[in-house]
């Protein structure tokens, strides 16, 4: 990279300019960064002008800012939010004590893992998203994409910097590592298997950035509140990006929705798929199969390894100024588990159970979505409603790994499971119906047919504005 003016190519507010040994670092990572972004980004909008919003500081004035720009040259940047004067750290056994601006070193390893583990999903996302662009129903829809794909990129930077920053020789090749793995490849996949699925049609698309962005948004949450500093500092800033690409899930799955109710009754037998959308009880199989997988990157009900993070104050609970007891000790949680072909009730200490606080909350704000969604279908007039399975249903680790039960959590046998599977999840028959419809919608202005048009644009601009240049 040579002598270049750091504040300019990679926008921060981590003092870039002054580190020597970081700016080594990046620049041998950096080219390697490009070389993936090349060849893993959006596939043929490369050159292409996309009005994008791109961090140039973390104050207000500054970490929104709109223009167009060719993705290979967006300004990817290192922001943390502004530091909390004299911060202690708020829960666990260190409460009480000042945050940490360094690493301790008993730490150290399990706090790597756990920024290797966040930013791994970072890139694993843009690569399952790759071909997305050559079928999007509208330029809207396209420039979303994009913004989604390059602040997934940006995030991914942000945990780089904190490997490079404080993790030493370990921290650099697991940054190379980062780079090194591919969505859904036999060999070497990403560490989540959420991250491993194809996401090549739209409706997925929006299901995984309501659902799988939202447990990011969980997760961050809970590293925000980190007793490291560094780590809290970086995830209360990518929680301000992260809140557009659960807007784009969130609005895209009821834009479809209302689509396909409508449709719905336009046709004389109430069959959404002859008038070209997608019908509701495919949306359905859809959530089931989304929701459900993502359910499991909460990690198992009762965990020590979430214990230990909770105790050692490395990750707290989402909002964990809500509670009014800060260590978790001397409390409980009772699980309802099946074994022997029965249920029982099981309670464990509150430490181990604290993925499935987190679990409950992420259910709790999905379920917020249904029920708003379902206001529009019946608004709209179609007898149909949306449903989340229950948190037992298809599940692949944890309680309810070993098991089969059905949508309502019942318990069925693996014959009965397998019976109904394309009755309850996406099967190849649906998905080949919705990849036909996936053609790609160029005009500005202009909207595929199986999707509604949005309420409003992006950045007080039009439907009808050129989100995207193809000129």
């Amino acid at each position: 990279m040579g002598a270049i003016d750091y504040q300019s190519l990679i926008p921060n507010n981590v003092n870039l300019k002054d580190d020597r040994r970081l700016q080594r670092a990046l620049e041998r990572w950096q080219p390697n960064y490009l070389n993936w972004w090349n060849e893993m980004g959006p596939d043929n909008f490369q050159t292409k002008d996309v009005y994008l919003r791109t961090a140039i500081s973390a104050d207000r004035s500054g970490w929104a800012h709109f223009d167009y720009v060719k993705m290979p040259d967006y300004r990817w940047g290192i922001f943390l939010a502004e530091p909390e004067p004299d911060r202690k750290i708020h829960f666990g056994d260190h409460m009480g004590q000042d945050a940490w601006q360094t690493v301790p070193g008993e730490y150290r390893n399990v706090l790597r893992r756990i920024i290797v583990t966040q930013g791994d999903t970072e890139p694993a996302s843009v690569e399952q998203q790759r071909a997305l662009g050559n079928t999007a129903p509208s330029l809207y829809d396209l420039r979303n994409l994009f913004q989604v794909n390059v602040e997934e990129g940006r995030h991914l930077w942000a945990m780089v910097y904190l490997l490079h920053s404080y993790f030493g020789r370990e921290g650099r090749e697991e940054a190379e590592e980062l780079l090194a793995r591919r969505s859904g490849d036999v060999d070497k996949p990403r560490i989540l298997d959420a991250f491993n699925q194809p996401c090549d049609d739209w409706l997925s698309f929006f299901c995984f950035t309501m659902f799988a962005d939202r447990d990011g948004k969980y997760q961050l949450a809970a590293l925000a509140e980190s007793a490291f500093d560094p780590l809290a500092r970086t995830c209360k800033f990518m929680l301000t990006e992260e809140a557009h690409h659960l807007f784009v899930g969130d609005t895209g799955l009821e834009r479809i929705i209302r689509r396909g109710a409508e449709l719905t009754l336009a046709d004389p037998n109430g069959d959404a798929r002859a008038q070209g959308g997608i019908d509701l009880p495919t949306i359905q199989r859809f959530i089931n199969y989304w929701f459900s997988y993502c359910l499991d990157l909460f990690g198992s009900e009762i965990s020590t390894n979430a214990a230990d993070y909770f105790g050692n104050s490395l990750k707290g609970r989402f909002q964990e100024k809500r509670y009014s007891e800060h260590t978790g000790l001397g409390q409980g949680k009772s699980f309802e588990v099946y074994k022997n072909g029965a249920f029982s009730n099981e309670e464990v200490p509150l430490r181990n159970a604290m993925n499935e606080v987190l679990r409950d909350d992420y259910i709790d704000e999905c379920g917020n979505a249904v029920r708003r969604w379902n206001k529009a279908i019946a608004k709209i007039g179609a007898d149909f409603e949306l449903k989340l399975p229950h948190r037992r249903f298809h599940r692949h680790q944890g309680l309810y790994g070993d098991n089969f039960f059905n949508p309502e959590g019942e318990p069925i046998s693996e014959a009965e499971f397998e019976a109904n599977r394309d009755k309850w999840l996406k099967s190849d028959a649906d998905l080949a119906f919705v990849r036909q419809l996936m053609q790609p919608c160029y005009e500005p202005g202009k909207m595929a047919n199986w999707i509604a048009p949005p309420k409003r644009g992006i950045d007080g601009k039009g439907q009808d504005f050129e989100y995207v240049r193809f000129a």
